[in-house]
């Protein structure tokens, strides 16, 4: 059975310049992938129906009507490639949820870009015969990101992306991260819409140590919890680079190695038994 990953997305910087006149806010964001993340798995349907179910330790959080992004995705990327709704054009998708909801690390856009290279090998479609990268960009923001999952530069509302230079590159991959969420929701709307419109200036990508989340301090004024969770990474061991990602409210930290990322986790984990931890390696 086909299996893919939805890796864990990591805004290691996220600087907010200006809200646009159509609602959105240009964006400037150093975009770093984990290694783990949600499951998605596929079987053929000879009925041409789309069906999803979801299990895992935050699978009752979601639903599997029309509106789930994986549906959305697999209904977009059926229709951009012309197949027929008919024997072998269906599939029973399945989505071990295993990454908190509206947390900040691209859930659901690393859920739809999963979906979406899962079924270009399920249904075998030809890259070169379809714009993959438009399909994800109708999708939402994040997910054009999420399609590669790799380290890249993101500008606009996220979806131009570029390279960075290898330097930059071989500095975050192979980096161990450790994931930590108050299990609080921090619904991405709102906290964009608390941003002071300040813009704090650019960034570099090789600058992204001394970056920035602009959208932070927004998002501790609706989730308070966030404070507590980055005043515990900045207190371990080890840790460099304590910031939160996205929206909120997952934050991180930045370890030298496996053995100091693990005692870390064991330490959050035995002093806030009710927080969400993920111990991973950057892509």
């Amino acid at each position: 059975m086909p299996v893919e990953t939805a890796y864990a997305k990591v805004n290691l910087a996220l600087h907010v310049r200006v809200r646009r006149a159509d609602g959105y806010h240009a964006l400037e964001s150093l975009f770093a992938f984990c290694a783990d993340g949600d499951r998605l798995t596929a079987e053929a349907r000879d009925d041409g129906a789309l069906t999803l179910s979801i299990t895992g330790p935050f699978g009752a959080a979601l639903g599997t009507d029309d509106d789930n992004l994986v549906l959305r995705a697999a209904r977009a990327l059926r229709d951009a490639a012309g197949i027929e709704t008919g024997i072998g054009a269906g599939a029973a998708l399945t989505l071990d949820k295993r990454l908190p909801i509206a947390s900040g690390i691209g859930g659901g856009s690393a859920d739809a870009a999963a979906a979406l290279r899962l079924l270009m090998r399920l249904w075998d479609i030809d890259p070169a015969a379809i714009d993959l990268s438009a399909i994800a960009q109708g999708l939402g923001a994040d997910v054009p990101a999420c399609l590669g999952s790799v380290t890249v530069f993101g500008e606009g509302v996220g979806e131009r992306l570029r390279p960075v230079d290898a330097p930059v590159d071989a500095r975050i991959g192979g980096t161990c991260i450790l994931l930590v969420n108050p299990l609080v929701a921090c619904p991405t709307g709102p906290v964009f819409r608390a941003w002071d419109g300040v813009d704090r200036g650019a960034l570099s990508p090789d600058g992204w140590r001394a970056g920035r989340n602009d959208l932070q301090p927004p998002a501790l004024t609706l989730v308070p919890e966030i404070a507590a969770v980055l005043a515990a990474l900045e207190a371990l061991p080890g840790a460099t680079v304590p910031r939160m990602s996205g929206s909120g409210a997952t934050c991180f930290a930045l370890f030298a190695d496996e053995c100091a990322r693990d005692r870390a986790q064991e330490a959050i984990r035995t002093d806030h038994s009710g927080w969400w931890t993920l111990g991973s390696i950057l892509r």
